[in-house]
């Protein structure tokens, strides 16, 4: 590194960067934030029937936790997968999508195959007995 002819202080090359522990940290810290959802922003779930799909988009970007299911009978779905991106996991995002596929499934008066293993403990641990009457085994 060349000393800047300006100051004797190591830092300071022609360049004028600063070393990395007095850089401002607003950029960073603005940058982790991105995926952080807001606490006081609701979640809502969104169901596309079309596509069988329920989804919540975080923080109103392109990042969207997904519930998928297919219908296997007239009146029979397997929810199949649950997704949520790595940055959002551990927030019980699954969790509002699970109980709106089960809420769904009971409204419906459907059966349901979980073969997605979210859904098997989002039941296990909310053993409601209109969830139970429709799950088959």
């Amino acid at each position: 590194m060349r000393l800047s002819s300006q100051s004797n202080q190591p830092w300071h090359t022609d360049t004028q960067i600063p070393p990395p522990d007095s850089r401002p940290t607003v950029v960073m810290a603005q940058a982790a934030q991105m995926n952080v959802l807001d606490i006081n922003t609701p979640l809502r779930v969104e169901h596309d029937k079309k596509r069988r799909q329920f989804s919540i988009r975080l923080n109103g970007s392109h990042d969207r936790a997904v519930l998928l299911y297919e219908y296997v009978g007239k009146k029979t779905v397997d929810l199949q997968h649950t997704e949520v991106p790595e940055a959002y996991r551990g927030r019980e995002i699954a969790k509002h999508l699970a109980k709106a596929a089960m809420d769904f499934v009971v409204e419906e008066d459907l059966k349901a195959h979980l073969t997605c293993w979210y859904i098997q403990k989002y039941v296990k641990e909310n053993p409601h007995p209109h969830y139970l009457e429709h799950v088959l085994h």
